[in-house]
């Protein structure tokens, strides 16, 4: 056969014999052998067992001693044949040399079916299964590999041999499985050979599928304790590896364990090990593979009746391990929608708890449970909880922390407990309501966040992930109680929310994010910050379109602290979310009441509201733009916005025209390099617009042009615009003054959008008349003409911004030529200077000019009685002319 070109018997005179059989015939089959056999008559056995007795077993020959088995219906054979195994035994007592396994294995074949009607070949069988066992014997290193196939192949036929109908040889098998992973080397080697590497059994094992076979093997030993414990113990070697995980769910062996959970074993191995195998599955393969093994009907029942006995019987360490491991499955079974009766779980766990069961040092069976139930939220597990009550098991928990402990449990591990508990009741609260306020669970947690304000000595673990922050305090607590309140609030149901104003929960709120806010003035950290945003959430649901509550919510500037705070918020939510909790807040506890609007507006929140906006974060724009829009109905407020003045004196109207060539750029708008219009037909219409087909739609039915709408900002920074005017806007460049064009017909432009849409409608399913036709080529033409009128006016604009620019420059240049020409005259009467002082025929040319000069200044008509007075210095020694003193001695008297 092909397999044996490696070994070194290439003469054997074996028959042919295939090493791998398939393990459902051969389990199924019981001790058939193929029908390929070779059978010998009486007559030919008398004569070979002549030649047998004649010839002395010096040395084992295999091929011999196959050839001895191979007779049958022979007596006087048997003796000759346990002794020949025997020898075989002895002969290999430190291990089986690897080139000898295919003859091995056929004898442990031969072996195996005479076992069916000779018991006394057993225990033969059995020794030689011992020797599988040892580490193989090698000659030399290549033989490893030269020899994977065989050995592969010889490994998979120990586990074929499990068909067998006998205890000891089954307990054998799985015993010499188990020494695979004996790290131990053998005491004596063979001559002349060298023992495999410790890992080379195990890794031939799984190239063999042994561990595919022993799963297979569990439907022949079912019925049979030990020789199950025995497999059980085997496969929980086996299954330490990824790959013979991997043939063990093919084989079906989750669901195929989890059957066997419940079966009668005293001794509690049988749970034991199927779980340890389970969980290397869950560890070593695909967790949804192993969960939809484990979601049938048959298996989560048996995993329940498991789960309660230890529930109510264990006590020891070992029970409250299984527990936790069979809880642990059922959290991941939770996962799947298939397996309905998981909460069977939860529900065994509350009644649990409520009888008082102790359950010392157990709690985690408890956290556990939470998970799966926070995992189980459909339609029949939420029937489930709701008859098992575990609503009011949850809101057990929303009370103050006892000290010491609960039920033996430390305070660390009773807070544990507790905000697990909380966790699962703001994912249970919002879908079982009714059971919700039946329960006067907002009546438990506002009370419960009393005492989280209040001054009572607690010192908080904050060991666990839902007590993040919590450690010396009791923020935990109110986290998750708050989480509660959002979570039920956010269903904006009435009998909610009317209870809970009922019981003053808006003025105790506000307490809170006072102390919160306080609190986070101290430190700055990521749950104070969550806090505040979960109790702003909570008061805009519960304020919006009423206001009689709003009346209530008189501390507005609460809002205003908390928008001044909104840089922080951004700094530690990479999301939005909080941030808009708030603007919301500020829309539902403020707008629409005339008294909470004047008061947001005295304490200049329109400014700060204005300063977010400035920030241009995108998510938060499209709120506070809504705000701001409905704030303008108020008269009060355009004149507040007119007043805003950002970084650099920036306006709220440059700052609206900002976003809005965003806003154009994000949409793929197509402008020119200085903002004007392009597309004359289309001059507003996104790229995503342009690339969608023409789809005739219902009448009832928006088209694209009305959805963008909703879908960018571009609606509300026109409607804010038309509130503040398009006129006399302080503040706009020329770049602006373009783009508000555009804005000012934005309602144009849209109109014409719409227009475009019916056209092409209406050709793709009709061809209109021929009035119809030359009505809409007359609609499509002035909104056309619009678009070429604005253009018009942007040009106009950039014109007479381009005039005024020259205009300016050409100032500024005769201010340039008029300095220049200053700095000329003062050079030249410099040199002049220097000239007069070092040449002095040039200083009397000066001085006779400049008495020439003098002579003429004077005027030609004499006034009689006139004084003259000469302006000559007498005695002069300066090479300059005279300055401008002039001294008189005596006026006349009659002057």
């Amino acid at each position: 056969m092909a397999t044996l070109a490696v070994t070194e018997h290439p003469a054997s005179r074996a028959p042919s014999r295939s090493l791998a059989r398939s393990p459902a015939l051969s389990l199924a089959l019981g001790t058939s052998r193929g029908g390929g056999e070779r059978r010998r008559n009486a007559s030919d056995a008398g004569a070979d067992f002549g030649a047998i007795q004649d010839t002395q077993l010096r040395s084992v020959d295999l091929n011999r001693v196959i050839k001895l088995l191979e007779v049958s219906n022979s007596v006087n054979l048997e003796k000759e044949q346990l002794k020949s195994l025997k020898k075989i035994a002895k002969r290999f007592e430190n291990g089986l040399p690897l080139k000898d396994l295919v003859q091995i294995m056929e004898i442990l074949n031969l072996c195996a079916e005479k076992v069916n009607e000779q018991e006394a070949f057993t225990e033969p069988l059995c020794e030689l299964i011992k020797l599988c066992g040892l580490p193989f014997q090698k000659k030399k290193f290549s033989d490893e590999i030269s020899y994977s196939t065989v050995v592969s192949k010889f490994i998979a036929q120990l586990g074929y041999l499990m068909r067998v109908p006998s205890s000891e040889v089954r307990i054998q098998i799985c015993k010499c499985v188990i020494s695979f992973y004996n790290t131990e080397p053998p005491r004596k080697l063979l001559t002349g050979y060298q023992p495999t590497s410790p890992n080379y059994r195990i890794q031939m094992a799984e190239l063999g599928g042994l561990a595919e076979t022993l799963v297979l093997s569990l439907a022949v030993v079912e019925s049979q304790l030990t020789e199950k414990l025995w497999v059980l113990k085997a496969l929980q070697h086996l299954s330490s590896s990824g790959v013979n995980c991997r043939l063990m769910l093919k084989a079906q062996a989750a669901s195929r364990l989890c059957l066997y959970l419940n079966g009668d074993d005293p001794s509690g191995q049988l749970v034991f090990r199927s779980s340890e195998i389970l969980w290397n599955l869950v560890e070593n393969t695909s967790k949804v593979e192993v969960c939809n093994q484990l979601s049938s009907l048959e298996c989560v029942h048996t995993l329940k009746e498991v789960f309660e006995d230890l529930l109510m019987h264990g006590f020891r360490h070992y029970d409250r391990q299984l527990r936790n491991d069979l809880l642990v499955f059922a959290t991941l079974l939770a996962e799947n929608p298939a397996a309905p009766m998981i909460v069977i779980f939860m529900c065994l766990l509350v009644n649990a708890l409520q009888l008082n069961i102790k359950l010392t040092h157990c709690f985690r069976l408890f956290l556990l449970a939470c998970e799966t139930c926070n995992l189980s939220l459909f339609v029949l597990t939420l029937q489930l909880l709701s008859e098992n009550d575990v609503m009011p098991a949850l809101l057990y928990y929303v009370k103050p922390n006892q000290k010491p402990g609960f039920y033996e449990w430390s305070a660390a591990q009773y807070e544990e407990l507790q905000l697990h508990a909380i966790a699962v009741l703001a994912s249970v609260a919002p879908l079982l309501i009714d059971k919700y306020l039946s329960c006067q669970a907002n009546t438990l947690i506002l009370v419960f966040l009393e005492w989280c304000i209040g001054q009572d000595a607690f010192f908080g673990q904050g060991n666990s992930f839902h007590g993040t922050s919590g450690r010396g305090n009791k923020l935990a607590q109110m986290r998750y109680s708050l989480r509660v309140l959002r979570s039920v609030v956010a269903l904006y149901d009435d009998a909610v929310n009317l209870n809970l104003c009922d019981q003053g929960a808006i003025s105790q709120l506000l307490d809170i994010l006072k102390y919160a806010l306080n609190k986070s003035k101290e430190k700055e950290e990521a749950v104070l910050l969550e806090i505040q945003a979960d109790i702003l959430f909570i008061l805009s649901a519960v304020c919006k379109n009423d206001l009689l509550r709003k009346l209530i919510l008189v501390q507005i500037h609460i809002l205003i602290q908390f928008i001044v705070s909104l840089p922080n918020f951004l700094g530690c939510y990479k999301e939005d979310v909080p941030p808009a909790r708030e603007e919301r807040a500020v829309k539902s506890c403020v707008l629409g009441c005339y008294i909470a609007e004047d008061y947001f507006l005295e304490k200049q929140g329109i400014f700060l509201l204005l300063d977010l906006l400035a920030v241009k974060k995108k998510n938060l724009c499209s709120i506070i733009l809504g705000i701001l829009v409905e704030f303008c109905d108020n008269p009060k407020t355009t004149s507040h916005i007119s007043t805003w003045r950002g970084e650099k004196d920036q306006t709220a109207a440059s700052l609206l025209i900002q976003l809005w060539r965003q806003e154009e750029f994000d949409l793929g708008i197509k402008r020119d390099r200085y903002g004007r219009i392009v597309d004359m037909k289309r001059p507003i219409t996104s790229s995503f617009q342009k690339q969608q087909e023409v789809i005739p739609l219902p009448a009832n039915c928006p088209s694209f042009a009305i959805l963008e709408i909703s879908e960018n900002i571009r609606a509300k920074l026109y409607s804010l615009l038309c509130k503040l005017g398009f006129e006399n806007l302080p503040g706009l460049s020329a770049k602006d003054r373009v783009t508000l064009a555009i804005i000012q017909h934005y309602i144009d432009f849209k109109v014409g959008e719409v227009w475009s849409e019916i056209c092409a409608e209406l050709k793709e399913e009709f061809k209109p008349v021929a009035s119809d036709e030359e009505a809409l080529k007359v609609i499509s033409e002035v909104s056309e003409d619009i678009g070429r009128m604005v253009a018009a006016l942007q040009t106009e604009v950039l014109e007479s911004q381009h005039r005024q620019e020259i205009e300016e420059e050409e100032k500024t240049y005769k201010k340039i030529k008029a300095i220049h020409k200053q700095r000329e005259m003062l050079n030249k009467s410099w040199e002049n200077f220097l000239t007069r002082t070092s040449n002095y025929e040039a200083l009397k040319k000066a001085k006779r000019l400049q008495e020439k000069s003098i002579e003429a200044s004077r005027p030609k008509l004499k006034t009689q009685n006139e004084a003259v007075y000469s302006t000559d210095i007498k005695g002069l020694g300066t090479t300059i002319g005279s300055g401008h003193l002039v001294t008189v001695k005596s006026t006349p008297p009659q002057l």
